[in-house]
């Protein structure tokens, strides 16, 4: 059994990014800048970009954090992210989600401009991706094929499993996994909380990508021998005996499943590294785009 060491790989992901960054430093080039775009007060969301930024600091690239309150009006973001849109200073901004109830997130993502959408959450991006157009892959989706790639987890042929059917993860992965070229190439199964017989369809499965968010919902006994496993889930379990009260858990009985599997990401230091990692490789190839 291999670990998919997502803390690893993405360290590797931002020196190679940093060495570029260098030489755009030496060619007296401007170095990419992201910015990231948080409404309200949300702990787990400020957690969240905070890491953005200090990712960015770490490879050289700048960084604007904009921080509005909670009762901002949707009316108020709209203005905000055309004035991002504008701002030729800024190559490439994400809006943390979730919003406060009072504005539509579905309005405010199909407001970014598509050529700064690094995110990959445009229509557009969204399109071009499911049609194997050159585009900005959403990053946790964009992290698990490069996890594959860097450890050459054979997808080509093999049956892939996604469990959840979000338009951040189990949607595009199941759009990517079936692409023509590596990773890819497989034959893929979407579920979701409607499917019936699930066991039955993991137990076939060369490949289980789980993004669900239930606590060690994939269980030994519904996984066959060799299987690879991918776990997206992070949830906060209660308990007593860690300092914050809390553990992180995935979707995967990490225990009991490793004991069959070839390959497997941990919860956490698997795909939640490679997300930010990959959010900062669109940040230069929306820069690299912009030259």
């Amino acid at each position: 059994m291999t670990i998919l060491d997502g803390k690893k790989v993405s360290n590797d992901i931002k020196n190679e990014i940093k060495a570029q960054v260098d030489k755009m430093i030496a060619k007296n080039e401007k170095v990419p800048h992201l910015a990231a775009v948080i409404v309200g007060n949300d702990g787990a969301s400020l957690t969240y970009v905070g890491s953005k930024v200090r990712a960015c600091e770490r490879v050289g690239f700048e960084s604007t954090m904009v921080r509005m309150s909670n009762t901002t009006s949707e009316i108020e973001l709209l203005d905000k992210i055309e004035e991002l849109n504008q701002n030729d200073d800024i190559d490439g901004f994400i809006i943390q989600l979730p919003l406060p109830p009072q504005i539509n997130t579905q309005k405010v993502l199909m407001a970014v401009d598509p050529s700064k959408d690094v995110d990959g959450f445009h229509p557009e991006n969204f399109g071009k991706m499911a049609l194997d157009m050159s585009t900005f892959i959403p990053a946790t989706p964009f992290g698990i094929l490069e996890l594959m790639e860097r450890y050459g987890v054979e997808t080509k042929g093999k049956h892939t499993v996604v469990i959840g059917r979000s338009h951040i993860v189990g949607r595009p992965m199941s759009i990517l996994m079936g692409r023509k070229g590596f990773p890819g190439n497989s034959t893929v199964t979407l579920t979701h909380s409607h499917t019936k017989n699930i066991t039955q369809i993991t137990s076939q499965a060369d490949i289980i990508i789980s993004a669900l968010g239930v606590p060690n919902f994939l269980k030994a006994e519904m996984v066959k021998d060799d299987v690879v496993i991918v776990d997206v889930g992070i949830t906060r379990v209660p308990d007593d005996t860690t300092p914050k009260g809390y553990r992180i858990t995935g979707d995967v009985d990490f225990e009991n499943v490793s004991k069959k599997a070839s390959y497997i990401t941990p919860v956490p230091g698997g795909v939640g590294p490679m997300t930010i990692a990959m959010l900062l490789k669109n940040t230069l190839l929306a820069r690299e785009q912009r030259m």
